[in-house]
């Protein structure tokens, strides 16, 4: 692809730029076409030779790793990919401008970093041209492994920004909906708090009749005991009336006093028949 203006330096070596022809005609201003001998002689080519021709390394280095294009001051620029062997004191120098660039550009060291992405795939490409000068083979499989990376991450940022849009949609979703879901929520508050009333009322209904109970069950209490405790009273009187009887210590009008009295505490009442008129019932 070709650029406008100054190129920036890159992490992969390359040639020094060739000059071409003007971009522009400086008397029509119109784009001049490239000529044939131009084209021929300094366009390498860009598609990578099938194996079976016997490419040499030079084509396939080209294919790999692409010119890069430009136009400066109404000139055309092309510069290639260096052809030269590299040493170990280029390695090293390489880990060197990697740090530097990382640190001149501020790279996140960590997360998504456009910055960091690109320094890395330049340092790829410089590693890529190294093994493919000593090595074809080695360098197409590199080219290969450089490829299904990319093909990756473009594949998880199409997810990525199909997920962000997903999501976007669902809280657009959700958002129209809010109001409805707001005013069933008041609804079931109101509600609860309803049922909440309603069981205070239930709650203090069943103490209250629960304590009625209560006091009712002491008073049958309190009468039965005061009931037995009269019929203890008069068994206790009969049965010394009978003792004296049998002794017949008693007169005759004593005799009839006591029968009267029996019979009058043990006869029903004229109000209850089923109770008997004692002091508790009178």
């Amino acid at each position: 692809n070709m650029t406008e203006g100054n190129i920036r330096e890159m992490l992969l070596r390359y040639d020094e730029p060739v000059e071409g022809l003007p971009s522009e005609d400086p008397l029509t201003g119109g784009k001049i076409p490239a000529m044939k001998g131009f084209s021929s002689a300094t366009k390498k080519k860009s598609v990578l030779p099938p194996i079976e021709t016997k490419p040499t390394n030079d084509d396939i280095l080209s294919a790999i790793l692409p010119p890069r294009e430009w136009v400066e001051n109404g000139m055309h620029y092309i510069q290639y990919v260096s052809h030269k062997p590299a040493e170990r004191e280029d390695m090293l120098t390489l880990t060197k401008e990697l740090d530097k660039k990382l640190t001149e550009r501020q790279a996140r060291d960590s997360g998504i970093c456009p910055v960091r992405e690109e320094l890395f795939s330049q340092c790829f490409d410089e590693i890529i041209r190294q093994v493919t000068i000593n090595s074809p083979e080695r360098g197409l499989l590199l080219h290969r492994v450089r490829d299904e990376i990319k093909m990756t991450v473009s594949a998880y940022q199409t997810l990525y920004q199909s997920a962000v849009v997903f999501g976007i949609r669902k809280q657009i979703q959700a958002q129209h909906g809010m109001s409805d879901i707001q005013a069933k929520l008041e609804e079931l508050k109101k509600r609860k708090t309803r049922l909440e009333n309603r069981e205070i009322e239930l709650k203090s209904k069943f103490d209250a009749i629960e304590k009625k109970n209560k006091e009712k069950g002491k008073t049958e209490e309190e009468k039965r005991t005061a009931e037995l405790d009269f019929l203890k009273y008069q068994e206790s009187h009969l049965s010394q009336f009978l003792t004296n009887l049998q002794e017949g210590s008693l007169n005759k009008q004593v005799l009839i006093f006591s029968l009267w009295i029996c019979l009058l505490y043990t006869s029903p009442s004229p109000r209850d028949a089923t109770l008997s008129r004692m002091p508790s019932s009178a």
